[in-house]
């Protein structure tokens, strides 16, 4: 099947999995959405769990490739603070890119992650982990790194509170319309990258443990 004979089946997949999620929604399901039967599909990826891979392989491989091009850059800057910042940014920014096919951002991808990662189907499980984990492992550390003596609990936890944070972000705006009676636009994606990467900033950076230097030198005023 040529690439553009397999685009139909990949955005038709998606969307229904974004709805439906993984276990309700059957190749039949997508062949019937895609307008091709169901012998062609299962031809050509073979079988769901494959479908499924490939659609996480064209969004994740330009998001990871682009968080890691902005993690280094953020990296090279020396106060820590504001190296904790850019770090931050660079994880968040590209999920909310969506000025293209398969650039890896966009609400629809992201409702399809947090349907899939609720639902804990083996197969999506598997998927999610070799599309994310090894990425996700680089930030962490590179998280640590700015904040000294931080616990790798509470690195983790955080950076699990972070992603929580960024798929409703992404997948429920009109509700922060809502709550605010049309005083902030949900939709303004500038605005949620700002408050979603300042939230982040003050929970990662309470897991900085004080200097000896620093603790030494606030005993010896207190005295």
């Amino acid at each position: 099947m040529r690439t553009s004979a397999k685009e139909p089946l990949l955005r038709n997949a998606a969307t229904l999995f974004s709805r439906s999620g993984y276990n309700a929604v059957s190749l039949r399901d997508i062949a019937k959405a895609a307008g091709v039967n169901v012998g062609s599909l299962t031809y050509h990826f073979g079988s769901k769990a494959n479908l499924l891979r490939e659609i996480y392989a064209r969004h994740t491989l330009p998001m990871n490739a682009r968080r890691l091009e902005l993690l280094g850059e953020a990296k090279r800057i020396s106060n820590p603070d504001e190296r904790l910042m850019a770090i931050l940014r660079a994880y968040v920014v590209p999920a909310f890119v969506s000025s293209s096919d398969g650039d890896g951002g966009g609400a629809e991808f992201t409702r399809m992650r947090a349907v899939l990662s609720a639902e804990g189907n083996p197969d999506a499980q598997a998927i999610i982990a070799d599309a994310f984990d090894e990425t996700s492992r680089t930030f962490i550390d590179a998280l640590g790194e700015c904040l000294g003596g931080a616990s790798v609990e509470g690195l983790v936890w955080r950076s699990q509170f972070l992603l929580g944070a960024l798929y409703y972000a992404l997948i429920n705006p009109e509700r922060v319309t809502r709550l605010s009676n049309g005083a902030v636009d949900g939709d303004d994606r500038e605005a949620a990258v700002n408050q979603l990467v300042e939230a982040s900033y003050a929970s990662f950076r309470s897991l900085a443990v004080p200097s000896t230097a620093h603790q030494n030198s606030k005993e010896t005023i207190d005295r």
